[in-house]
């Protein structure tokens, strides 16, 4: 028995295809696209009539708390959030507790999340062992056990002599390193954006430097080793300069962009609201229109949520509570919404941003690529649905984001990983 997807508008940025055909998977791998595919009798039609029909979405920065933090979320509610959001395949980051600083801990949460199977969920190593800047992890033993890069996501290694070495053996193994960017020393209590919102609400701010002197710093790392370098969560008008001067030199790099931050700014920050937490913060207008510029030009190509749950109680501390928001649910909707109906990118960019440049990226050739012989993930994508975002309708443990009656354009309406169906109807 086929799976043969029908009548959709297959967005497939490998091939540049923008055009309605069919899709046959057979198991897990698409085995035919092409026009007017005809069913048998035994086999499952889905009509996708009026939809985008992508690569399954691939998001490059989650945060899963499993192990030991699974009141926040866990694998299989994170899987849950991930396929509803239509994406089939997770980075998670390392920062659990314990740490994920072995393979051991490397082999849990594969085995775990293949159990659940739902979405892939691919476990990031941590750079340090208990990310405590100090000791190289086991970064041998966890490229063995299938990591698909390292991060000491949460915080930077702040010795570069020590992330030096890492980054020489991970470029010896092609193994990429996303780099959440942040100088320690400058953060001195920071909350939210330094500037005049900051000053207004009394809360102390965050400076672009923080960022940028680090992304500075890491880039110049990953030239001189010749690693893979992937900026986390880019956040600032000066990161477009200074992704886009790497990228003219040669440095093996890329950026992402989150949705809050090319959505919102400070002036959007509701005080007290601890929805509006999240690190590195939304900024000013002007940084917010120079990630979108990034965006529209290619400087960034990555789109990804930085998901990162916590507990109600957590978050009902306002500007007091820790740092982050969920996003797996409304990715789409809001990258659809702001990005492609403003006219800054196609719905062909979009694919390419949350599905086949991280596949390219992390060096996968089987996902992000609606071809025969490709792993069969499809997410399915109605533009015509108009809905408002509301916390009560998800399905993952934490409901803490700032979109709460957000009106949005477009919605994922199924997901299928590995051949089956795993939301939509």
């Amino acid at each position: 028995m086929s799976l043969i997807i029908k009548n959709g508008r297959v967005l497939n940025p490998p091939t540049n295809t923008d055009e309605i055909l069919d899709i046959k998977i057979d198991g897990n791998i698409i085995s035919a696209v092409e026009a007017d595919i005809v069913p048998v009798f035994s086999d499952t039609v889905i009509d996708a009539k009026g939809c985008y029909v992508m690569p399954g979405l691939i998001d490059m920065h989650v945060h899963f708390r499993d192990p030991g933090q699974t009141a926040k979320e866990d694998i299989e509610t994170g899987s849950r959030a991930a396929a509803r959001g239509g994406v089939t395949t997770v980075l998670a980051m390392p920062n659990t507790k314990p740490v994920v600083d072995n393979p051991e801990l490397v082999n849990y949460v594969h085995d775990k999340a293949e159990s659940v199977g739902l979405t892939r969920v691919l476990q990031v190593g941590s750079v340090t062992k208990g990310m405590e800047g100090k000791e190289l992890s086991d970064l041998k033993g966890m490229i063995d056990a299938g990591i698909p890069a390292i991060s000491e996501d949460g915080k930077s290694v702040m010795d570069s002599g020590i992330y030096r070495e890492a980054m020489k053996i991970v470029a010896a193994a092609d193994v990429p390193v996303l780099a959440h960017c942040e100088d320690i020393n400058l953060v001195q209590g920071g909350v939210m954006n330094m500037g005049a919102k900051s000053d207004s609400m009394g809360e102390k701010g965050i400076s672009n430097a923080v960022e940028n002197i680090i992304e500075v710093r890491d880039i110049m790392l990953a030239e001189e080793t010749g690693a893979t370098i992937h900026l986390c969560h880019c956040s600032t008008k000066e990161s477009y300069d200074i992704v886009k001067e790497a990228k003219a030199r040669g440095v093996k790099v890329s950026g992402e962009v989150c949705p809050h931050h090319f959505t919102l700014t400070e002036d959007d920050i509701v005080p007290g609201d601890g929805n509006y937490k999240m690190n590195p913060p939304v900024r000013t207008a002007e940084d917010r229109d120079f990630l979108r510029r990034g965006l529209a030009e290619g400087v960034f190509e990555v789109i990804s949520t930085d998901h990162a749950p916590h507990t109600a109680e957590e978050k009902a501390k306002g500007f007091a509570s820790p740092f982050g928001i969920v996003g797996l649910e409304t990715s789409a909707s809001l990258t659809y919404t702001e990005l492609v109906l403003s006219g800054l990118i196609t719905p062909l960019t979009m694919a390419a941003y949350m599905s086949s440049n991280p596949a390219r990226i992390l060096g996968r050739d089987d996902l992000g690529n609606i071809a025969p012989g490709k792993a069969a993930d499809i997410t399915i994508f109605d533009p015509s649905i108009e809905y408002e975002i509301h916390a009560a309708d998800f399905v993952g443990k934490s409901k803490n984001m700032p979109f709460e009656g957000r009106k949005v354009q477009g919605k994922v309406v199924k997901t299928i990983f590995g051949g089956r169906v795993v939301y939509g109807n």
